[in-house]
């Protein structure tokens, strides 16, 4: 049998664009959302152990571009990234990209369904097949570990009959291992976004756009949440997600994650982050980044036909201005 790949020895483009940590090893749900992105391809990729780790490489400089899971639509926000990003860290968003997840239940070859006692994964990853395990392997131990693709790592390295990973097609093949059930997430549509994140830097706009921020209460009363929201329902701004989150200073005390539609560049979202700001609540910027979906690359042609069009009608009216 071959040697299973390694993130030493599995495909990593290599490029002088700047390294991109993601996290390993390979063959994570993470890796297969980072390699759909072509203008990504040239750049060298830097797997780590850990969540944290990601974030550390790029606040530390060892990568210019951390890619990293912040959402699934069964198991909503990875707390640990978000948490990162609202109170350890300074980084800014540079792009989304959703991914569909289907999870499939691996182990070494000659293994049974039946004989799985303990399985491996991700939590993030095993909370999303709640169901199968408990109609299917209910008396199973069910293991975390850092991630998918560690799962299935440790996995092939033991080889133990009765230890199964839960764990992307992509890391059964490179840690050769057999898959006893195939698509076992809880729901057919599961999806998990992931977010690149940069030191600085805001993306232009591009016409189909989303920003994230995070808004604290400057005191907890009445009406307060109320005071945020109201200032984007004055300018008819879409808000995607609002999330409330504990700020860590007690029970009670809660932030509010906010995406909107828009970019910081146009005036009017420009306008209710400043009143935000000034008057209502703290606000931490996170970003303002082309929003991803099958219609986005449609919507910002779209955008930008209609710019081009505007230019143009303004360029005619400038014409006919008389000369001072």
């Amino acid at each position: 049998m071959e040697t299973p790949a390694t993130p030493e020895n599995s495909r990593r483009p290599r490029g002088h664009l700047g390294t991109i940590a993601f996290l390993g090893p390979a063959g994570t749900f993470t890796e297969e959302a980072l390699f759909t992105q072509n203008d990504y391809a040239s750049r060298e990729v830097l797997p780590l152990g850990g969540l944290a780790e990601v974030l550390d490489a790029v606040q530390t400089g060892s990568a210019d571009l951390a890619f990293v899971p912040i959402e699934n639509s069964i198991e909503g926000t990875v707390n640990a990234i978000v948490d990162s990003l609202v109170f350890d860290v300074e980084l800014l968003i540079q792009r989304e990209v959703v991914l569909d997840v289907h999870m499939q239940l691996m182990a070494p070859a000659g293994s049974e369904l039946a004989s799985i006692t303990r399985v491996l994964s991700f939590p993030h990853a095993s909370g999303q097949c709640r169901r199968f395990l408990a109609e299917q392997l209910a008396d199973a131990e069910v293991v975390p570990t850092n991630s998918t693709a560690e799962a299935a790592r440790i996995v092939g390295e033991e080889r133990r009959l009765d230890t199964a990973a839960l764990a992307p097609r992509l890391a059964a093949e490179l840690y050769g291992l057999d898959i006893l059930a195939s698509a076992v997430e809880d729901h057919p549509d599961n999806q998990t976004r992931f977010v690149a994140l940069a030191p600085s830097g805001i993306p232009a706009p591009t016409g189909h756009d989303k920003t994230s921020i995070v808004c604290f209460q400057r005191e907890d009363r009445p009406g307060s949440l109320h005071a945020i929201l109201s200032e984007f329902a004055a300018r008819s701004i879409n808000l995607t997600k609002l999330e409330s989150r504990p700020t860590k200073r007690g029970l009670g005390d809660y932030c509010f994650l906010i995406d909107l539609s828009g970019h910081l560049a146009h005036e009017v979202v420009a306008d209710c982050l400043r009143v935000l700001h000034a008057e209502i609540a703290a606000v931490k910027f996170l970003g303002s980044y082309p929003a991803a979906g099958e219609h986005g690359p449609a919507a910002r042609e779209q955008a930008g036909m209609a710019w081009r069009e505007a230019d143009a009608w303004i360029t005619s009216l400038r014409t006919q201005i008389a000369a001072g």
